[in-house]
This record gives structure tokens, C-alpha cells and sequence, in this order.
């Protein structure tokens, strides 16, 4: 179990660094984060739980570890993301308009409803499953389905209107 677990990790920590600094727009916090994740999720597994998906139970921590910071702080920022993007080398011009396009719908999914925010994400930059992202937010499979297609409308109508 330890062996998976550590390749669980690696695997993943990326993906989750990328979750907890859209959410807290501080590299130290996110990071911060995601080392509690590892302990909090390190703790779970030697109780001798059963764990099902390394992944879901990484993001499920994450994101109440999340919740608890800005129920602590009592602030939140999200346009930080915006101004300073992701660290994402240029090597071509593709690359270039790639990251501009996806900058551009940062903007305007900071725009969006917190719920459906955080649902887009999840789903388009970390590609996470409709099931996953259930489990995280503990949604039924078809609450984050219908809050990922109102998002999408949502998000739509705002790029029609600008």
C-alpha cells in the first residue's frame, strides 16, 4: 500500500499544486496545502482504510483543507491567477495563443458563480471525471453534470456579451 500510495503522489501532486494555487492565489500556501494533503491522506491510509481512488481521496482533502483556510481568512482572491498565470514555458507561437486563449477564459470564468468555477476547472484544466469531482465536492454525479453544463452556458453568454 505504501508503494502506491507514494506513486499516487507523484502522479498527482502536480495537478493538485495547480488546484490549491487557483484557489488560494499564494505558491506558498498552495503548497503548504498540498503537504497536508500528503499528511492528512497518509494518516487516512494507515488506519488501514480502504481507498479506492488515490486521486479523489488527494483532491477531496485539498479541497476541504481549502474550505477551512478561507473559513479561517475569511477573504478570498482569485484575480492573482489571473495577473500572474500559470508557470507554463513558450517554446512555439502555438503554445503562445494557447496560453493567451486560456487566460482569456480565466477571466471570464472569474466571473462565473463559485460553484460552477470550481466545477469547470476541476473538469477542463485538471481532467478530472464527472465521478471524481462528485467525490470531491460530495455531489451526486448528476448535481456536477448539470452545474458543468451551466457553467458552459454560463461562461458562453459571458464571452457572447463582451
Amino acid at each position: 500500500m505504501e508503494a502506491q500510495f507514494i506513486e499516487a503522489y507523484k502522479e498527482h501532486s502536480d495537478a493538485l499544486f495547480r488546484y490549491a494555487y487557483f484557489k488560494v492565489s499564494d505558491r506558498d500556501l498552495a503548497k503548504d496545502l498540498v503537504q497536508d494533503v500528503l499528511v492528512s491522506a497518509w494518516g487516512y491510509v494507515r488506519e488501514s482504510r480502504k481507498v479506492d481512488s488515490f486521486k479523489s481521496l488527494f483532491f477531496r482533502i485539498l479541497h476541504n483543507r481549502i474550505i477551512d483556510y478561507y473559513r479561517k481568512k475569511k477573504f478570498s482572491s482569485l484575480e492573482a491567477i489571473v495577473e500572474n498565470g500559470f508557470d507554463v514555458s513558450i517554446d512555439t507561437r502555438t503554445s503562445l495563443i494557447d496560453e493567451l486563449d486560456g487566460r482569456r477564459a480565466m477571466e471570464y470564468i472569474q466571473h462565473l458563480p463559485e460553484k460552477f468555477r470550481d466545477v469547470l476547472f476541476m473538469r477542463y484544466v485538471e481532467d478530472l471525471s464527472v465521478q471524481e469531482i462528485a467525490a470531491i465536492t460530495n455531489d451526486s454525479n448528476n448535481t456536477v453534470t448539470v452545474r458543468i453544463h451551466r457553467g458552459l452556458e454560463k461562461l458562453r453568454r459571458l464571452i457572447e456579451e463582451s
